[in-house]
């Protein structure tokens, strides 16, 4: 990783608000009125874009905003395999939610003959910026979440460990790419918080022999903007200390930070990428306001092992409101960087 990252270096978790024009060209690609390469330029302008944004509020490690992923796993990630057949929606009418999203079941065993994408929207963002990169990748249990197991597996961890291997050898490839930071989304660890020795073995399965940094997400689901469980992590422990990953990046600005004295649990050489931005909140938070949440957070931590991030993603969030507390949220933490260099 680029070596000029200051102390409290300020990241997003992955995804970036879209722009209006986006939307109209993914519609118009499903009506069959873009080709692949009309698809293909906007998704690259869209990837400067993010990267614009970004880089205009001082963040520090982006990412390409996942402008290529058309939701969290649809053309993302299952667009990619073979051996699925897509089921109709439980819901269609309504108000938005999980029970109107695309499912799948298992018809034959899941291939990525062409791998994940990733490798190639690592080459196009790096080709774009010379700031650090963190590529995000939904985990394993998570992307089994959407595939019944049908005749071919015989429960969800099953499709999860067939998950993981494709996985494991995309990250190898992105590696090979030059990506040395790696973040694993995970969201349905923490709502499904039933079994979190399994989810331990499984995600030390998905990332192991892959030689980068690796951070783990761990929230509470965020289509619409709304959490989908218990919001605690206290059930995942003390397993989750177990994994093999160099940073957790966790949510708390819309929990109160509450929770945040469990990292005194956590081994002291691992980071935590403190979610102190509320994206489910269309309140705009200050400068000050993120100062001060960060100064809770290094009651907790040493600021050497703190990253700044928002809970979770910008994708359910409109881009004026992401742009504003990106700005926030940089310049709360060069106030605390101030502070802390007056200190020494």
């Amino acid at each position: 990783m680029t070596s000029n990252i200051p102390l409290l270096p300020t990241s997003v978790v992955g995804s970036y608000a879209w722009p209006a024009w986006l939307h109209t060209a993914l519609a118009a690609a499903q009506r069959g009125e873009y080709g692949a390469d009309d698809m293909r330029e906007a998704q690259d302008d869209a990837v400067d874009m993010a990267l614009r944004d970004q880089e205009d509020a001082g963040v520090d490690i982006v990412t390409d905003g996942e402008m290529r992923r058309a939701g969290f796993f649809t053309a993302a990630f299952y667009g990619h395999l073979t051996g699925l057949r897509e089921l109709p929606p439980r819901r269609v009418v309504g108000v938005a939610g999980h029970d109107q999203r695309e499912s799948y079941e298992a018809i034959e065993q899941l291939r990525a003959p062409g791998g994940l994408g990733l490798v190639d929207e690592y080459n196009y963002v790096r080709s774009r910026t010379t700031h650090a990169i963190k590529m995000p990748c939904a985990g394993a249990y998570t992307l089994a979440g959407r595939i019944k197991p049908g005749a071919v597996y015989s429960d969800r961890m099953a499709v999860a460990y067939e998950m993981a291997g494709i996985i494991n050898a995309e990250l190898k490839a992105l590696v090979a790419a030059g990506s040395d930071f790696i973040q694993i989304d995970e969201p349905s660890y923490a709502v499904h918080p039933n079994a979190p020795r399994e989810f331990v073995d499984l995600f030390n399965a998905t990332v192991a022999g892959v030689e980068a940094k690796i951070g783990l997400h761990l929230c509470f689901g965020n289509y619409v903007g709304r959490p989908v469980a218990k919001r605690s992590y206290r059930p995942l422990f003390p397993h989750i200390l177990d994994v093999h990953a160099h940073q957790f990046a966790l949510e708390f600005a819309n929990r109160e930070l509450t929770e945040l004295e469990l990292w005194q649990e956590f081994p002291s050489d691992i980071e935590l990428a403190a979610g102190l931005i509320d994206v489910k909140n269309y309140y705009v938070e200050s400068a000050e306001d993120v100062a001060e949440r960060i100064r809770v957070a290094l009651r907790y931590i040493s600021p050497e092992k703190l990253s700044i991030v928002p809970d979770c993603g910008f994708s359910q969030t409109a881009r004026w409101a992401s742009r504003a507390k990106l700005r926030a949220m940089v310049d709360g933490t060069r106030i605390v960087r101030a502070e802390l260099a007056g200190s020494l």
